[in-house]
Formats: C-alpha cells, structure tokens, sequence
C-alpha cells in the first residue's frame, strides 16, 4: 500500500492545485483591464478588506505590467486608437480604479507616477470631497472620497484620467430605470462641465445592470461609449460595443502575486 501513497498524495496535490488556479487555461491576449477600488490599510474590523491592496503590493503590481512590457492607457487614449487617430501600442492594458477614493489620490497616484504607470478613476460625482455614503457605518467604516482638487492635480498630472459612476453609486439593476437615465445624464454632463472634456467611459456600480438591455440601452443614450462591467476576464481588443460590456481583472487585497500572474496571463486565477 505504501507504494501507492505517494502518487496518490501528489495527484491529490495536483488535482487540488488544478481546482483551486486557472495555471492549466491557455494564455489569454486582448485588453487587460485590472479593477482595483482601495489601496492602503483596510480598517480593522472591515468585512470588505479584498477590496483594499496593499501599497506594497500595489507597487509591485504596476512593476510587473512595466517589467513584462504592457502600455498603460489613458481612458483617452483608448478612445483615439479605437477611432484610429493614434496606433495601438503591442501589449495595451488599462489600470482603472472604482468610485474615486482618496487614497487612490494619496497612496496610488505617487506610486505610479512614479513608475511611469498611467491609470483612470471612475468617479461618484455626489460623493467628491465627502465619504462614501454607500457603506452602512454600523458595519462598514465609511472612507474620505477624493475632493475636487486632488481630481485637478491628477488630471494635469497626465498619469491619471476619468470616467462616471453614477452621482451616487446607484445600482442601476434594482432601481427604477428612469432613476437610471437620469442619473447616467446628470453625472456625464456634470462631470463634463467641470473636467472640462467629454468623460464617455462609465462602469457600473456594482456591476450592476451591466447585463440588462434597458440599463446598458440607458447608458449609451446618456452619451457614454465604452461601459465596463466587473465580470472577470480579459478584453477583447480590439473592442467594439456589439461584444458588450468590456470585463476587468478584480485584483483583491488577498491575492498573491501567483494570482495576479494568472489574471494577467488567463484572465482569472481562482475558480
């Protein structure tokens, strides 16, 4: 019986390995675009803490996608390839980040400015220079939002650009849809008005709704060209709007750098 033990032990090993990561999927090309919400210390008690990277970890991420030779765009620069006023760079991703927390002012933006790394902010138009009123402080520590002139600073940094996330972190699958219309128009034009350039890429809150046709209908008859969702995976590239909403890379707090390898080269890491 001894002989057979340990076979059996690494096929057993191997077969929990194989369950637990996509390292067997083929690897993936298109437009790899990573998610990040948070990035510093999560607060001690806090139920979402994937939600919040690391610095550590964050610095070397945005290290990897320079060291393995990926082009960062700008939300801008996306839409200029894609209506054939710039090339495509050979290895495009893009670094977005969702709701527009002050620490992605604060702890992100030195670190890839730094780096040379350029990423895109989805903002909560109603929530700048406030908290993120979203969380149930009883359960979740409520977090500082990003205020009007860390926005100015990163966009004439040239390292950080814009989109929508509603005015309020609406979800836009339970609410009533003309809620919907009109929170979609009055945070583009809003945001617009004080960016000073038309922000046509809008994500989801939530993910919600991304995959309703009333909801992504209402989206793009609010303006916007490029929606995003927060299913996993990576972009087709080049995109176009009948492959529906561009999926992203979750990059949580608890992955390890194995992970993040997998979502980068597969599209996902864990089952």
């Amino acid at each position: 019986m001894i002989e057979y033990a340990l076979p059996l032990s690494c096929a057993a090993a191997a077969a929990a390995v194989s369950a637990r990561w996509n390292w067997w999927r083929p690897l993936r090309r298109g437009l790899p675009v990573l998610m990040y919400h948070k990035v510093g210390v999560p607060p001690p008690a806090s139920k979402l803490k994937k939600l919040t990277v690391s610095p550590e970890e964050f610095r070397w991420q945005m290290g990897w996608l320079k060291r393995h030779g990926y082009t960062t765009l700008l939300f801008r620069e996306m839409h200029d390839i894609l209506e054939g006023r710039r090339p495509s760079p050979e290895k495009p991703a893009l670094v977005t980040f969702d709701d527009g927390y002050a620490n992605n002012a604060e702890i992100a933006f030195p670190i890839m400015k730094e780096l040379g790394v350029k990423g895109n902010i989805f903002l909560v138009h109603d929530t700048l220079g406030k908290e993120n009123d979203w969380h149930d402080p009883a359960t979740e520590a409520r977090l500082k939002m990003m205020t009007w002139a860390q926005v100015d600073e990163l966009k004439a940094s040239g390292v950080m650009d814009f989109g929508s996330h509603t005015m309020t972190h609406l979800n836009c699958a339970d609410a009533p849809i003309e809620k919907v219309r009109a929170e979609m128009a009055e945070a583009k034009a809003k945001l617009k008005e004080r960016l000073g350039f038309d922000p046509v890429f809008f994500a989801y809150p939530y993910g919600a709704g991304a995959y309703l046709p009333k909801v992504r209908e209402a989206a793009y008859l609010a303006g916007y060209r490029y929606d995003f969702s927060v299913r996993q995976g990576i972009a087709p590239w080049p995109w176009k709007i009948e492959m529906g909403p561009l999926p992203r890379l979750f990059i949580r707090g608890d992955d390890s750098r194995f992970d993040f390898h997998l979502n980068m080269t597969r599209g996902k890491a864990r089952f």
